[in-house]
């Protein structure tokens, strides 16, 4: 075997999330145990694809003994993986390669079932108002069907434990997407946000967040997202105690 560029992952820097993964055209790598691998030396050209990927800075290119990039085993593998992908649930939607969290899936002409809720005396039934998938902030699209002439609900990932009425007062009607913008990189958000802003066309903007400090952080960055993105799309914020009542 030769000395090559050939792709390394971090796997103390990985966090799993697979945004990796779909840009990786001959299918090198995967998400096993939570972590991104590179799956065979012979499937990676070399030339990093993925590294403007990630978020985390897990991916870089080194100089290492290597298998030989093979192009024909790479047709060989992508083809057995599209036969192995036709019976998965998620036919019909963006599904080659990527790890279920970054399939994007239009859920809006899909029936949906009603689920059951007791309390005390009292049960009623509700249905999922859920539009799409995924919606986790750092997975979705930057374009997507969903997104056109939506309305966009940019919401705090504790909204939808904190807040009973989540799904029929905030989710109804809208596409969502969630984050934390204490624990997760706010700049990656805001330019994520802005590229989505940029590339589709959303109605109106709507920040649902919890009332402390740090959770306000995701009305910033929905304001330099819409700042950067140079639209003039109506914005207004939701704020939600921990007792689980609108404030505001």
């Amino acid at each position: 075997m030769a000395i090559r560029s050939i792709v390394h992952i971090d796997e103390d820097k990985c966090n799993g999330c697979g945004l990796c993964v779909p840009s990786c055209a001959e299918g090198a790598i995967k998400i096993i145990d939570g972590k991104a691998r590179l799956i065979s030396d012979k499937y990676c050209d070399g030339l990093g694809a993925c590294l403007g990927t990630c978020p985390q800075g897990a991916i870089t290119i080194i100089e290492r003994e290597a298998e030989d990039f093979d192009e024909e085993a790479v047709k060989e593998y992508l083809h057995a993986s599209e036969n192995s992908a036709e019976d998965s649930p998620y036919t019909g939607h963006s599904h080659t390669f990527s790890c279920p969290g970054s399939r994007p899936i239009d859920l809006r002409e899909t029936e949906k079932s009603t689920s059951a809720c007791e309390a005390g005396d009292v049960s009623i039934s509700i249905k999922s108002q859920l539009r799409q998938w995924p919606v986790q902030l750092m997975l979705v699209p930057v374009q997507a069907p969903y997104f056109e002439n939506a309305d966009l609900l940019i919401s705090a990932d504790c909204i939808s434990v904190a807040y009973p009425n989540y799904h029929l007062v905030m989710l109804k009607g809208k596409t969502v997407v969630i984050g934390c913008p204490k624990l997760d990189d706010g700049n990656y958000y805001v330019e994520k946000l802005s590229a989505i802003l940029k590339n589709n066309n959303i109605k109106s903007i709507t920040v649902a967040h919890m009332e402390v400090p740090c959770c306000y952080g995701m009305v910033k960055i929905a304001e330099e997202a819409l700042r950067r993105s140079g639209k003039n799309i109506p914005l207004k914020t939701i704020e939600v105690s921990l007792e689980g009542e609108i404030m505001s």
